[in-house]
């Protein structure tokens, strides 16, 4: 088993809480302070390094976007978003993707961090790279999607892919990880790895049929599940799954999205997982001791959001957090119980142990197909 004590970088900008998408809005930055301030109250700082990455340049986000697209995020404001109707339409900058005050800084900020994550596990000086601000997987190439307006996940796999021939993309978010397949779908070098609810949900994609064209067929991995999936069944497919991928893709490097609207009682989540479990992906993606830059991405109930991130950090660097929580600015919004956990709720789990062993054997066998 290898070493479990690994350096760790962990980056944080507290310009990237400054940002909003207005009130009603569920995508508020407001969760990574949260997570900050709880990261620091329990003094995980002390077990890693702290960095504020450099933003990203427009010339990096064309590394993956396109020109035109770049270029419109740039120069668009509420102020002049009048002037710019065709290209509203044109790239999906309406309803869940609107126009707001510093948004291009704010997406510098956060693809910045994921770059420089990967920047650094490329160079050897750290083992373990955590970016809470990133892991938003709905962008696509000239298209902001979901809440989703650059992809930082595509721009560090395209920055790992200087140094490593094979890179694995996992996403545990409720929703399919779309933008990172799609960018991916017909290349080798990089094999996705998404645990999504389906069927009449967004973003509609992630059959288990998807499994990648060309030069890139069976190395998208889906697998689709039902709502109220809880730890126990979870960790039934996800570890076997990414286990398998381990021993025959053999990656050199990972990337993990951690979307935290698989927790239970997410305002727009349909799953039960509990902290632990969601968790326990983490320790187990970590054990595997590869390079691996953890991202964050969904979730919509901030403060169980804040609680999660925060308890996976401590267990990237090693440490065993009090249950309860210490003094931290955000003191109101755990209450009444003030504790570090989420636990699952009482919800039906309609994914059935038959349904899930079907959906595992299918996966296994495209797997099979893969082997080096």
């Amino acid at each position: 088993m290898p070493d479990t004590k690994r350096t760790v970088a962990y980056f944080y900008d507290p310009d990237v809480g400054n940002y909003h998408y207005g009130p009603a809005h569920p995508m508020k930055p407001h969760r990574i302070r949260m997570t900050h301030n709880l990261v620091m109250s329990y003094g995980l700082y002390k077990k890693m390094a702290i960095y504020r990455a450099a933003p990203a340049t427009r010339h990096e986000m064309t590394q993956f976007h396109t020109d035109d697209y770049v270029d419109f995020l740039y120069r668009v404001t509420p102020e002049n978003a009048h002037k710019f109707h065709r290209e509203l339409t044109k790239y999906n900058v309406e309803e869940d993707c609107p126009v707001f005050d510093g948004m291009f800084d704010f997406f510098s900020l956060y693809a910045g961090s994921s770059m420089e994550g990967a920047a650094r596990l490329n160079r050897g000086l750290s083992d373990i790279c955590v970016n809470w601000s990133g892991g938003l997987h709905h962008a696509k190439k000239c298209e902001a999607s979901g809440f989703c307006y650059i992809n930082d996940i595509v721009l560090a796999i395209l920055e790992l892919l200087r140094h490593h021939q094979r890179v694995l993309y996992i996403d545990i978010d409720v929703h399919h990880g779309d933008g990172v397949e799609e960018a991916f779908y017909t290349t080798d070098r990089v094999m996705t790895c998404s645990f999504h609810k389906y069927g009449e949900y967004f973003p509609g994609t992630g059959d288990l049929r998807d499994i990648g064209e060309g030069k890139g067929k069976y190395y998208a991995i889906n697998f689709p599940l039902r709502d109220g999936i809880d730890d126990e069944s979870y960790a039934s497919v996800f570890e076997p799954v990414v286990r398998t991928i381990m021993d025959w893709y053999q990656p050199n490097a990972i990337v993990l999205q951690c979307g935290a609207d698989s927790l239970a009682g997410d305002k727009l989540g349909c799953f039960n997982l509990s902290m632990k479990g969601h968790g326990k992906c983490v320790s187990f993606v970590k054990s595997f001791g590869l390079p691996t830059l953890v991202l964050g991405g969904g979730g919509y109930t901030i403060r169980n959001v804040s609680r999660t991130w925060a308890y996976e950090t401590g267990l990237l660097v090693g440490e065993k957090m009090d249950p309860k929580l210490p003094m931290n600015d955000y003191m109101d919004y755990f209450g009444p119980d003030y504790t570090l956990d989420v636990p699952s709720h009482d919800m039906e789990n309609t994914n059935s142990r038959k349904y899930l062993e079907r959906i595992k054997m299918q996966v296994l066998q495209n797997l099979e197909r893969t082997k080096f």
